[in-house]
């Protein structure tokens, strides 16, 4: 319990929403392990694809960008494969092929027909490869649209394994990872764009940007919250403060914050790698009720800031719990 409501929601954060810091150091020793597995599997199958090594381990996600909240359910990671002289070409709809030279014989072995790479084999043969492995001889390994995920039972989180291949930078000296799109072909993203301007973003704003986009994805998985993705919700609120300064109170910021959520989320939010398009495909029903939810929020804020300036700490504590739940601290 606790009698200050700025100490409430600091002990709130690190207590119930931040990652345990001390399961970071294993989580990031066990991704690192992984992958140097991977990375072996060609010494012992000769068919396996060649690893990239200039450009592996690319790190993606929430948890990559500091940005994920308990419990650390997944870790994603890019593994790098070497093109071997292959080329790719971009369709109207973006749908991309990726062509596969003879002199490229393990990668050629996952082709179709026409000799376009197909994702869905490039999937399956590293699934196949991780399942050889002793370690993971009792995990659930499975092939979803564009990953290999690994469910453990030596760890509590999942890693999701994202093959890609790096393109030779085109005409603005861009690169882009080229993933799988679910459907046997390709798609373009860049996990390290999103990871530069989360950096950027909390940098500017003094380091204080991370823990309040991580308590507003504790608050928008509660039920009285309309369900929207993550990715979305974290480029709202980096919006944000892109433009506007974190307040010296974590009250004054989330009430300001939650204010502007309820209206942004009527508006377009463009993918900053310039890929997507805008984010924010919600339909016209779950855009009101999350600006309902968040106008809710944001009044608790000010009625809690009203409190604290009556010397009313524990007025203040319940119109946290109004927002965050149960597990915000008692006032005692």
């Amino acid at each position: 319990m606790a009698k200050s409501v700025f100490t409430s929601i600091r002990d709130f954060s690190k207590n119930c929403v931040d990652l345990d810091p001390t399961r970071l150091g294993t989580a990031r020793s066990s991704r690192n392990w992984l992958v140097e597995k991977i990375e072996s599997f060609q010494n012992s199958d000769s068919y396996f694809p060649e690893i990239y090594r200039e450009e592996n381990n690319v790190q993606m996600g929430s948890f990559a960008r500091r940005t994920k909240i308990r419990p650390l359910d997944d870790i994603d990671f890019i593994i790098v494969f070497s093109a071997n002289g292959s080329t790719y070409n971009t369709y109207f709809n973006n749908e991309i092929t990726i062509s596969v030279p003879d002199t490229a014989t393990n990668l050629r072995r996952l082709t179709n027909e026409d000799n376009t790479l197909n994702s869905v084999r490039l999937l399956n043969k590293l699934k196949s490869s991780l399942q050889n492995v002793p370690q993971y001889s009792a995990a659930d390994i499975k092939r979803n649209q564009e990953a290999i995920t690994l469910k453990l039972t030596s760890y509590e989180w999942n890693f999701d394994i994202v093959p890609a291949f790096i393109t030779s930078p085109d005409s603005s000296q861009r690169t882009y990872y080229l993933i799988p799109d679910g459907n046997g072909k390709w798609k373009k993203t860049d996990p390290r764009i999103d990871a530069k301007r989360a950096t950027e973003i909390n940098q500017k704003r003094n380091g204080g940007v991370l823990r309040i986009i991580r308590l507003i994805k504790y608050w928008q998985k509660r039920p009285v919250v309309p369900s929207i993705r993550s990715y979305l919700l974290e480029n709202l609120v980096l919006n944000y403060f892109d433009t506007n300064e974190v307040s010296i109170s974590d009250q004054v910021t989330l009430k300001d914050l939650f204010y502007h959520l309820s209206i942004s989320i009527y508006s377009s939010c463009y993918d900053p790698k310039g890929i997507q398009g805008d984010l924010n495909t919600l339909t016209s029903e779950t855009k009101h009720k999350f600006s309902e939810a968040a106008a809710k929020a944001s009044l608790c804020a000010q009625n809690a800031i009203g409190f604290v300036a009556k010397d009313d700490h524990k007025s203040a504590h319940d119109e946290w719990k109004k927002v965050f739940g149960s597990e915000f601290p008692d006032y005692g």
